[in-house]
């Protein structure tokens, strides 16, 4: 099959790339351009993926989406934290740039399927019915990342590395097919902001500026002063600033009356939640159902009863009090190692 290969410069691509080529595919790689890169040179995602194509002797392009990523994800991010929300880029990332733009790109480029280094798997009924699954390296899991995913896209994509036991196994597999970025080092920040400095990034950029407001206690009292609500996270402990008879967390950022609401540990756990713009892969078959869902990526899932409002949305009643229930990541259903769908938190439930 002719075969798009989503290619970062990092190794799993790279390793995604030579696997398939292996297999008697004929593959090409796309870089995407998001934003101004830090460096050209080696290093940088369109150098290291070229070089990995010519490696491999397969064709190479790069495509230039730095104005919709910016309008898409860059701007909604600013705008999340603005609103006192703890965005996740990588969600809306992988729903309209990934499998959104760079798959119509693929498609336009001749490939019948487009393949990507995420950490997990599918499968396929006899009736075409595509289900998405947590990848056998569950440290290595991206299922969280990819719930927006729509059937008609599902059905197009490929995982190679899902059943792989162990990045061990990855970078075995990179140095075996002598690809110069076999000891190049895993990414752990969001692509877009340096050194992992969301504040700094923001900004910098100009788009928020330190607007000083109050720190305030559940019970009422004002207890110290920030330096802009976009600094502060739900169930954030350190750098608070406060001297309190017992330790204090962030438990509700209200950016429309600039101010941060902070109290000890029992008022960061939440019954449950509500959440909006959900999206499904498998459908729920009635209104409501019991499930398991993340509400972060490196959260175990935990039982729920899921509800469907006429809104679109959903409320979810945990079985068991969860910590720092955050408005604007997401919560991602699953049923055993199946995901279900998911979407963006709203608010939390505290009764």
């Amino acid at each position: 099959m002719k075969i798009a290969v989503a290619m970062s410069g990092g190794v799993d691509s790279s390793v995604t790339a030579a696997l398939l080529k292996q297999q008697g595919h004929e593959v090409f790689g796309i870089t995407m351009r998001l934003f101004a890169p830090r460096s050209s040179g080696s290093g940088s995602a369109a150098h290291d993926a070229a070089q990995v194509a010519a490696h491999l002797g397969i064709p190479h392009h790069l495509v230039d989406y730095e104005p919709d990523f910016r309008q898409l994800i860059i701007d909604d991010f600013i705008d999340q934290y603005r609103c006192g929300q703890t965005p996740n880029p990588c969600v809306r990332c992988n729903r309209f740039i990934k499998f959104g733009l760079l798959m119509d790109t693929a498609r336009q480029l001749g490939a019948e399927l487009l393949a990507t280094g995420h950490y997990v798997r599918k499968s396929s009924d006899p009736d075409g019915l595509c289900h998405l699954r947590m990848a056998r390296n569950i440290s290595k899991d991206q299922s969280y990342f990819l719930y927006t995913i729509s059937q008609e896209r599902l059905a197009q994509v490929i995982f190679p590395l899902g059943e792989m036991e162990s990045k061990d196994e990855v970078r075995r597999l990179a140095r075996e097919f002598g690809l110069p970025v076999a000891e190049k080092s895993d990414s752990q920040e969001v692509c877009f902001i340096p050194n992992d400095d969301y504040v700094a990034f923001m900004e910098s950029s100009g788009a928020l500026t330190n607007v000083p407001g109050d720190i305030v206690h559940v019970s009422g009292k004002v207890v110290g002063r920030h330096q802009g609500t976009h600094r502060y996270t739900i169930g954030q402990r350190r750098g608070l600033g406060i001297a309190w008879s017992e330790p204090l967390y962030v438990v509700e950022i209200d950016a429309s009356r600039n101010m941060v609401v902070v109290g000890e540990v029992e008022n960061v756990f939440a019954k449950g939640l509500t959440a909006g713009d959900v999206s499904w892969i498998i459908p729920p078959r009635s209104r409501e159902f019991n499930s398991t869902c993340k509400i972060r990526y490196r959260h175990q899932p935990v039982a729920c009863r899921v509800r469907l409002l006429e809104d679109g949305g959903c409320q979810v009643r945990f079985d068991q009090p969860q910590k720092s229930v955050t408005p604007g990541q997401a919560v991602v259903f699953y049923q055993d190692d199946e995901v279900l769908g998911g979407g963006r938190i709203v608010g939390s439930l505290t009764s």
